[in-house]
This record gives C-alpha cells, structure tokens and sequence, in this order.
C-alpha cells in the first residue's frame, strides 16, 4: 500500500488559523523517517496504531516549532488527519500560545479537553477523506475564539522574518516596531515558542527543505536561502533536521527501523 496522502485547504472561516490539512494512511515495513521542519503548530487526530516520536508511542497529539531534530515512525501502519496551524493564529482553536507548545508532544486531549474524544471519534466514523475534512473543519469553527490576539509587533515581526527568509536583522525589527531587542525577544518567544534569531534559522532551513524535495540543485538552494556557501547551509540542516541537504530526501522518505 505505500504512503497515501489526501490534502486539502481550509475552510474559508479558518483560513489564517489553518495553513492546510492532510488525511493520511500508510502500511509497509516498520519505518522511521526524519521529519521536515515547519514554522508552525502540527494537530494530528490518530485514526489507527500509535505513531512513534523520538522513541515514544503517540497517539492523538499537539506539537508546536522544532529546533532540533525530530524522528518519527511507526511499527507498520499509521493513519490519521493532520492540521498545520499558523503559529500564531492556532491560539483561536487550541486556547493555548504556540509559545506554550515549543519543543513539545502535548496529547491532544489536555490541549482540547473532552472536544479531543468527540473530534476523534467522529472523524473515525467518516466513511471518506472529503467527509472527513469537511467535518473537522466544521467542528474547528465552532471553537474560533477571538481572545487573546498576538501583539501587532509581534505579528509584525513574524511577517518580516518569514518575508526576508531570516534574513533581516533583529535590531531592525526591534527598531521598526518601537521595542528593545531584548523585550521583543520576551514577547516573540512567549507567541511563538522561539526567540526571533532561532525563529528565522528555522524559516532559513524550512525554505531550503521545500526547495530540496522538488529537485532544485544544493548550491542554487544555499544561495536562495540566504547562506553564504553550502558549508553554513550543512550546518544548519545537521543542527534542526538531523542530516546533511544532500541526505535529505532519502531519510526524510523513510528508511527502514533496524
């Protein structure tokens, strides 16, 4: 059977919330794969075996931006519905600031409470992907909050840095918006889970990896990617991916658990 992924896009009330969605279900050999890494807050609703991450069995599950490595896996089935959410828009369907997710695999149900059982019990019982997804998003809306919107600067911050791939220095943002570095550092670390210089590592190397998986050549990558030469770009890989560019496309496809 292989890997089969289904996505779609979001609903239009959630759009700004949700980046995107994808129904998946894969049956082969035990594997594990490196994961790519995402500016944002990953939302799974498991709808078979448990996952695996870092060595340890998952299931339903809320996971805010990675700096580091992160192997996932499973002992030869897995199937469920998956969320991007904006970073800092997912507050208004979790409750909870990215910031409070960073780094961490929180189980969904003491992000989501008692919604956690009824949104995993009612996607299993959908007889399709589409009717599955469709469903998610209607239940998804009903939980829109407006409280606690992130701070303009904040928001602001985050545009420039995902603008300019994280290029731009932080003394420049923290000028534009009327804010120290250090109190800009505060407040972007508390939304989004990452101070801003970490944040735009992190966009740098998620920009490299789209580029690597639809065949575009190393160099050509490092140079769009702002680096200076591959070297920087290696480094950067080994450090939040757990490999080098090059290694990239096989190990994040999956490999064989030993």
């Amino acid at each position: 059977m292989g890997l089969i992924v289904e996505e779609f896009a979001p609903a239009p009330a959630l759009r700004g919330v949700i980046d995107g969605a994808a129904n998946f279900h894969e049956r082969a050999q035990p594997l594990r794969r490196l994961e790519s890494p995402y500016v944002g807050v990953v939302l799974i609703v498991s709808l078979g075996p448990d996952m695996e991450i870092d060595g340890q069995p998952t299931g339903s599950f809320v996971a805010g931006v990675w700096d580091r490595p992160t192997i996932t896996g499973h002992d030869g089935e897995q199937a469920g519905y998956q969320l991007y959410l904006d970073v800092l828009g997912a507050r208004r369907v979790l409750g909870v600031p990215a910031g409070e997710l960073a780094n961490r695999v929180v189980a969904l149900d003491a992000v989501l409470g008692a919604f956690a059982a009824e949104l995993t019990e009612r996607l299993g019982d959908a007889p399709d992907a589409v009717t599955r997804h469709a469903l998610a998003q209607r239940l998804l809306a009903r939980r829109l909050s407006e409280g606690c919107p992130p701070a303009p600067e904040v928001a602001y911050a985050l545009a420039r840095i995902r603008a300019t791939r994280g290029a731009v220095r932080i003394e420049t943002i923290a000028a534009e918006v009327g804010w120290s570095r250090r109190h800009l550092g505060t407040r972007f670390r508390e939304a989004v889970g990452l101070a801003p210089k970490a944040l735009a590592r992190l966009v740098r190397v998620e920009y490299a990896a789209r580029r690597l998986r639809v065949g575009h050549p190393l160099a050509d990558v490092a140079y769009a990617a702002g680096y200076a030469d591959q070297p920087h770009l290696n480094r950067d890989f080994r450090d939040l991916v757990g490999c080098t560019p090059g290694e990239f496309p096989s190990v994040q496809d999956g490999v064989a658990a030993g």
